[in-house]
């Protein structure tokens, strides 16, 4: 017959952990979708300008995100910068998805045609409001499905941050495990939680791209 030791406070440990992850994935995708914006328009649109810019931007796609976490951790203890693990991780997330959110953002910018661009300056349209009105919008779609990917890439590389002692659902379940060995069972709870909460981001993701194509 079926025992185990998991109760129901360890369950809301482990929810308490994922609302971590949540907060810990909102607020570093908002970082590096704003930065990665403005970043990706500059590459696209002064791309020999912006050079030094995607050379900075590749160190931080190149090396491993866990490495990243380390250094930044150490760096501030050393510098004496008063900020809390949780900031931490949020502003290395927040970098690791602007590197990669700028690519996204550059190929969306590139592949409006430029004959659109064209044909809305000799209408009358200025350099910003053909940006605003013509490119954005057709970039967006276009840049969409990979920022819904990053998003719900970082949601699972914030388990990496347990090892500048944040708490979230990774860190929860592995406490958990330590008191009643029980590996199996929980990380096969943790999964489901996160299986969760990358669906509900997905499917809110599908939504959104069947209006646009509803209105189309």
């Amino acid at each position: 017959m079926f025992s185990t030791d998991f109760s129901s406070n360890d369950l809301m440990f482990l929810l308490n952990g994922a609302w971590v992850t949540m907060q810990l994935t909102f607020w570093s995708i908002i970082l590096g979708s704003l930065a990665g914006l403005f970043f990706g328009l500059l590459r696209a649109l002064l791309p020999r300008a912006s050079q030094p810019l995607a050379w900075v931007l590749d160190v931080f796609r190149s090396v491993p995100l866990l490495i990243q976490f380390v250094l930044f951790n150490s760096f501030k203890s050393i510098i004496g910068l008063n900020i809390s693990a949780f900031s931490v991780g949020c502003i290395v997330l927040g970098v690791y998805a602007a590197a990669y959110f700028t690519e996204i953002v550059r190929a969306g910018v590139l592949a409006v045609p430029f004959t659109v661009r064209r044909a809305s300056r000799s209408l009358g349209l200025s350099f910003l409001q053909d940006l605003r009105w013509i490119v954005l919008p057709m970039a967006t779609r276009v840049a969409f499905p990979g920022w819904l990917n990053l998003v719900l890439g970082v949601m699972k590389d914030t388990a990496l941050v347990m090892w500048i002692g944040i708490v979230e659902l990774l860190r929860a379940s592995q406490t958990i495990v330590t008191r009643i060995q029980e590996p199996l069972l929980v990380l096969c709870i943790a999964g489901l939680i996160y299986y969760v909460m990358s669906l509900v981001v997905a499917r809110l993701g599908a939504r959104l791209e069947r209006r646009w194509q509803e209105n189309d």
